[in-house]
């Protein structure tokens, strides 16, 4: 769909320069979606492999992050070999609802309660980052953390349009909980992609 040099805006490398690939094509289909234009694939011109390479070599970021739509939806071996045979790290972001594919140097992984996420990822998955709606979400967050790995990184993020409701409490859950952390979207605060 997309392809830019950003400021990663959330999640555990927030605040790192990094070059967004944003494919197209997505069925998980959640409500609050705030790039619901990346769902329909057909509507989206396709870029070589090695267009989204040059991009990503040319900005001059270590990062490139992977997300859509839902990335795993491709194969995304080829594309993430050779990225990283240039240099750069891969990130993923996914729902997990799609098997792995590509190498990956962080996976991070949010479950969606549209599209049940596939077993592999509570292994494989260096972050676990929870987008909450409901005040219900945090029994769900916490049923995802318990089957992640020792070493996965556990967020909480407020969805975007009840940020301030959910806020409060959300600090509170932190304090309480302290093995999550706080993610907020904090592209959206310096506005840009």
């Amino acid at each position: 769909m997309e392809s830019f040099l950003t400021v990663q805006g959330e999640g555990f490398h927030t605040g790192r320069a990094a070059y967004f690939v944003r494919t197209a094509g997505c069925d998980v289909g959640c409500h609050w979606c705030d790039v619901k234009e990346s769902w329909d694939a057909s509507k989206h011109l396709g870029q070589s492999v090695k267009e989204i390479v040059d991009g990503a070599r040319d900005s001059g970021a270590e990062v490139v992050v992977i997300t859509g739509g839902e990335p795993l939806m491709y194969d995304l071996e080829l594309l993430t070999n050779a990225l990283q045979s240039i240099g750069l790290r891969t990130h993923l972001e996914t729902s997990g609802a799609y098997p792995l594919t590509g190498s990956w140097d962080w996976i991070c992984f949010s479950p969606k309660k549209f599209k049940k996420p596939l077993p592999e990822f509570y292994k494989l998955s260096s972050e676990l980052k929870i987008v909450l709606y409901h005040k219900s979400d945090y029994s769900w967050a916490e049923d995802h953390a318990s089957r992640v790995s020792a070493n996965c990184q556990w967020f909480l993020q407020p969805e975007w349009s009840k940020e301030k409701q959910l806020l409060p409490d959300l600090i509170q859950y932190v304090k309480d909980n302290p093995k999550w952390r706080v993610s907020l979207q904090t592209h959206k605060y310096m506005d840009i992609p």
